[in-house]
């Protein structure tokens, strides 16, 4: 069993059941990609007191005598989706113009949508220099995404968008992820289940 964490700010509440650090396994099948097969996955959701989750994940391909093949580790920030305000810091590092009053469960409540849920964003990077803007919704234990925006260097493979969807079943982490790349249209790409690991 697990308890919700009591410390997060009030943006957070609707996402407190992904903090944590997640692992296990899952399976990789793409259009007509050379691999198709299993991977192991590590992903810690993690907060420092702002009101977003850090996010971290690392992916990799058992290989022989014990080695591992590591495949695109990914970092990157999720929040509520809010307009800023002279309360939020930046851009960059610039402070808050104005003093803000600490907002409370009330005050998120007002930003359900009309479907029931909390829009959100979720900005990652890649580490082979793509850069993903999701754009989404959270209701209850699931979570549906979609990329707004895909910026990739000049020397990236061809990737031109994504959607997730991660959902809670059975004390378990399940996420699905769709992507339209190497010429290909959106379609399957992977998905695991991951067990909470701390």
């Amino acid at each position: 069993m697990f308890d919700l964490p009591t410390d997060l700010p009030a943006d957070l509440a609707p996402l407190s059941w992904l903090v944590g650090v997640w692992e296990g396994t899952g399976v990789i099948d793409y259009a007509d990609h050379a691999f198709s097969g299993e991977f192991t996955h590590r992903v810690s959701f993690s907060h420092d007191g702002g009101d977003y989750l850090n996010y971290s994940a690392s992916a990799w391909l058992d290989g022989e005598g014990g080695t591992r093949v590591p495949l695109v580790a990914e970092t990157g920030f999720w929040r509520l989706s809010r307009p800023a305000t002279d309360a939020d810091p930046g851009p960059g590092l610039l402070p808050p113009l104005a003093a803000g009053e600490t907002r409370t469960v009330d005050d998120v409540e007002l930003l359900r949508n009309a479907e029931g849920g909390f829009d959100i964003e979720v900005a990652l990077v890649h580490s082979d220099g793509v850069s993903e803007l999701y754009l989404g919704q959270i209701r209850g234990p699931r979570i549906d995404i979609a990329t707004d925006a895909v910026v990739r260097p000049a020397g990236a493979k061809t990737y031109a968008a994504a959607s997730r969807m991660f959902g809670l079943v059975d004390g378990h982490l399940l996420w699905a992820w769709d992507m339209a790349a190497l010429g290909h249209e959106l379609g399957a790409h992977a998905s695991a289940r991951l067990a909470r690991a701390e």
